[in-house]
């Protein structure tokens, strides 16, 4: 299998794809007898809520504002791949990093590593924020992961917003065979591929050198027992259930490394909106964050404009 139908399949990830460790007191709701509280600033400590099944989920929150942000990282990944976005956002936003099961601090004792889990992860922490309105910023698994939680968490979610993902949209899931023989180079080798994946694929030619070792060495060490079921997950994800749930915008910044298909995705999210950053790769918000972090902020602006549910 070649490596350019991996990050096919990885664009799933959808495209591919620190917190600290001491928990901090969770933050309290606004009062009730206040018809529109001003937003809490929770400090910008770790913090720990549990999963549904039993996984306890770090998290951090900084900054302060309406709505608050949501960053879900990618397969493999942690928070910190958000770092150049922190200083940006929360002097306009609550800006919330977590980590999904199994990645950067959160814990491991998981079985399933299911969409519909990480889901959950994102569920429990969107719990804790008493924000009344939410905006999801997925990148890569982590917009798939986006999609899954939003009806879980409700009508306080008011936006998406996908980073180098949702290219897959509107195409029919995979047989298990496919998957397999998509998994099977990592399951063999899962530092090597990984690594190979990484430097020979997701990156442009001539991209920093030091960027790409560091993504390549990170995500390698992420437990294959984690991340090869996290892959075989995402990619068995049957999306067509949960996409006419989706009744808010989900917008779209991604790289120019695979073409993106709006015409088609449309057909299943009307409200996509799509942005491309050209000569960037899958992790672009680290590599090029004075470009991308504009249309972020483009983004959420014009979420925190719409008017409530």
């Amino acid at each position: 299998m070649s490596h350019g139908r991996i990050l096919c399949c990885l664009s799933l990830l959808a495209t591919l794809a620190a917190c600290g460790k001491a928990p901090a007191p969770a933050p309290t709701a606004p009062a009730a007898a206040s018809p529109a509280p001003a937003p809490v600033n929770l400090g910008e400590g770790p913090r720990l809520v549990m999963s549904p099944d039993g996984v306890h989920i770090e998290y951090r929150v900084l900054g302060q504002g309406e709505p608050a942000v949501i960053l879900i990282h990618g397969w493999a990944a942690d928070a910190n791949y958000w770092q150049e976005q922190f200083a940006v956002l929360k002097p306009h936003y609550t800006v919330v990093a977590l980590n999904l099961a199994g990645h950067g601090g959160s814990g491991s004792n998981r079985t399933d590593w299911s969409i519909a889990n990480y889901a959950g992860d994102v569920a429990a922490v969107a719990k804790q924020i008493p924000n009344q309105r939410l905006v999801l910023v997925g990148h890569a698994m982590g917009a798939t992961v986006a999609l899954a939680a939003t009806p879980l968490i409700g009508t306080r979610v008011v936006g998406i917003i996908a980073v180098d993902a949702l290219r897959s949209v509107g195409d029919p899931p995979l047989p298990p065979q496919e998957i397999e023989r998509r998994v099977a180079p990592f399951r063999a080798n899962f530092v090597g591929e990984t690594r190979k994946l990484v430097t020979d694929t997701l990156f442009e030619r001539g991209a920093n050198r030091l960027l790409v070792q560091k993504v390549a060495y990170d995500m390698s060490l992420e437990p294959p027992g984690i991340a090869i079921p996290s892959l075989q997950g995402l990619l068995s994800l049957d999306l067509a259930p949960i996409l006419p749930t989706i009744h808010v915008p989900v917008y779209a910044i991604n790289s120019d490394l695979l073409p993106t298909d709006a015409t088609r995705i449309r057909k299943s999210l009307p409200t996509f909106s799509l942005d491309v950053l050209d000569h960037s790769g899958h992790f672009l918000m680290l590599e090029a964050p004075a470009r991308f972090n504009p249309l972020l902020l483009k983004d959420l602006e014009a979420l925190a404009a719409l008017p409530p549910h």
